[in-house]
């Protein structure tokens, strides 16, 4: 059997910290760095920059990283997989041949292409406007340029998992019918994607890591994993670096951006419900019992359109009878609007003898939307600005007007397999088609769903607190819907009490719970997943986001504070809970 493979995260998003390629081939031994760079709002972003130059649609930090890094990566025999190529994994190649080259260095770099699918969008019915149009990859094509020796692989749009999948076939020999230990990597895949958010970052339980002697000076160390041949896998990070790897962060990095408890990827379909976490030592949770089976017939494709043009002024308004002076400017700017959409904010309330002037004080925003930049540029702006003098007392603005921008529409669509050629470009130029699985999934979470309500007692042995009170949260994005994973917190108490808190949890939390709780979300579609293994449930509300990141106008576009709002409610809990 194979010796466990040492892979680790450089990069969760891009922008992410320039440092971290050097800090994890520095901190401690690797096998292989991974560096996940893309997003559905990354896409439509390079999308942009292809459109000024057709040679970019990478990842241009990526190449700054390797500028620095390729030579210490080959002394220390670490081989790099990223999806850092974006819209052009061709073209990113050879950029980095050309680094290579000025380096002075023989660096082996391969690509994966053939998920963009944008050519023939048309017949695929996913309209010939699309700026972006690329379906999601496995692994294999990963697999197939480390086997053929290479040291850097770049990719197109692969899943975030899929990075960790591909080195994890290479290293051990998995078949595409090896769906547990395929599950099992995708699992460690999913935890290490995001980086450091496995070590401690966007973790509401950040309080309780600081009490335990985490420094929070210290920049947070990016995780890795120690992935074995059945799939199992240990979640750390380097010694000395910042954060923790406990069972509560790497919970809180499963629930995140998932959808049921079915995790779909094109090598294999991973049941969510089976995952066991298990603290083993300091800053080590093993990850075990991983169960997969045939991947979806059909691949999902990240599409990206144009949508029009955007822009926004944030009104302030100070001390008493704010909402009528709301009021008075709305009623003021509604002529001068000719926007398709216009949108306001929800309008707070200040607090009542604040003792500065910014406690007493509440932005009002309006947003206005597009297809053309007239209705949204001068025109939105100069109505707003010719208030300055005409409107509530104490008028001003957060910023001066702003020119209007673009922004995109994202949505999901499926095709089928025979519509992507999955192939592998070796670093000596050979072409490889990588072959596709030939068993299906079948699997339907919505047959999962529960719709009855748990009615909260009223008596007097609950109290009224925050649902935080126990409870961790993680929120984020998947298009126009929002991700709300919830959790009971490993804080100490005994397993009887733990138990007996996860059973209170999955109970209570329903679709006409997460109504309650979210205001915005009781006309919307609402699914509620549990997932006992990991102590809490998956929630999706469909449409929160609207037309996805970059179209939606509410206040949190990515959702990202919507946990942290919903810990912060106020629920009935037993007394004997507490």
């Amino acid at each position: 059997m194979s010796e466990p493979l040492r892979v680790g995260n450089c990069s969760g998003f891009y922008g992410d910290r320039l440092s971290a390629m050097r800090e994890m081939l520095e901190g401690g031994p690797l096998d292989v760095l991974t560096g996940d760079y893309l997003a559905e709002l990354t896409m439509l972003i390079l999308g942009k920059d292809a459109m000024k130059d057709p040679a970019l649609g990478y990842a241009r930090t990526f190449v700054r990283q390797a500028e620095d890094c390729l030579g210490l990566a080959l002394e220390r025999g670490v081989r790099i997989v990223s999806n850092a190529g974006g819209l052009n994994p061709a073209g990113l190649a050879d950029r980095l041949r050309e680094v290579s080259v000025g380096l002075g260095l023989d660096v082996r770099i391969a690509h994966v292409e053939g998920d963009d699918v944008r050519p023939q969008g048309a017949e695929l019915g996913l309209g010939d406007a699309a700026l972006t149009a690329n379906a999601y990859l496995g692994g294999f094509g990963i697999a197939a340029a480390l086997r053929e020796g290479a040291d850097v692989v770049v990719t197109g749009r692969v899943t975030d998992a899929s990075l960790v999948v591909g080195a994890g076939i290479a290293h051990h020999g998995w078949t595409p019918t090896s769906y547990d230990e395929l599950a099992g990597a995708v699992v460690a895949g999913h935890v290490l994607e995001c980086g450091t958010q496995a070590t401690g970052g966007n973790f509401s339980g950040f309080r309780e890591l600081f009490r335990s002697g985490v420094d929070p000076s210290l920049p947070l160390g990016f995780p890795l994993a120690e992935l074995a041949a059945d799939g199992s896998s240990v979640i750390t990070k380097h010694r000395g670096t910042g954060g923790a790897v406990t069972v509560d962060t790497v919970t809180a990095q499963l629930v995140y951006e998932i959808q049921g408890p079915h995790y779909l990827n094109p090598d294999v379909t991973t049941d969510l419900r089976s995952v066991r976490l298990e603290q083993a030592g300091p800053d080590r949770v093993a990850v075990s019992g991983v169960t997969g089976q045939a991947p979806p017939e059909r691949l999902k494709v990240c599409v990206n359109e144009l949508g029009g043009w955007r822009n926004s002024v944030e009104l302030v308004l100070t001390g008493l009878e704010v909402e009528a002076k709301a009021d008075w400017v709305r009623e003021q700017l509604a002529p001068r609007l000719t926007a398709a959409s216009v949108t306001w904010s929800q309008l707070p309330t200040p607090t009542a003898d604040a003792d500065s002037e910014e406690g007493a004080s509440v932005l009002l925003r309006c947003t206005v939307m597009d297809p053309e930049p007239g209705p949204v540029g001068r025109e939105f702006t100069a109505a707003a600005v010719e208030l300055a003098l005409a409107s509530y007392p104490g008028f001003t603005m957060t910023g001066p007007p702003a020119q209007p921008t673009p922004y995109g529409v994202y949505r999901p669509a499926y095709v089928d397999r025979s519509a992507v050629t999955h192939t592998v470009v070796h670093a000596d130029g050979r072409r490889e088609v990588v072959p596709e699985p030939t068993e299906w999934s079948t699997v339907d979470d919505r047959a999962g769903l529960r719709p009855s309500p748990y009615p909260a007692p009223a008596d007097s042995l609950n109290r009224r607190m925050p649902l935080g009170t126990f409870v961790h949260a993680r929120s984020g994005d998947k298009g126009g819907d929002a991700n709300l994973g919830l959790w009971v917190a490993h804080d100490g108490t005994d397993a009887a009490k733990h138990d007996a808190r996860v059973t209170w949890l999955t109970k209570l939390i329903s679709p006409r719970k997460v109504r309650e709780l979210v205001p915005e979300a009781r006309d919307l579609e609402v699914e509620v997943y549990p997932l006992p293994n990991l102590g809490g449930v998956n929630v999706i509300i469909r449409g929160l986001l609207g037309a996805g990141v970059a179209a939606s106008t509410r206040f949190d576009p990515q959702a990202k504070g919507l946990g942290e709002w919903v810990r912060s409610r106020v629920v009935h809990i037993q007394e004997g809970l507490l």
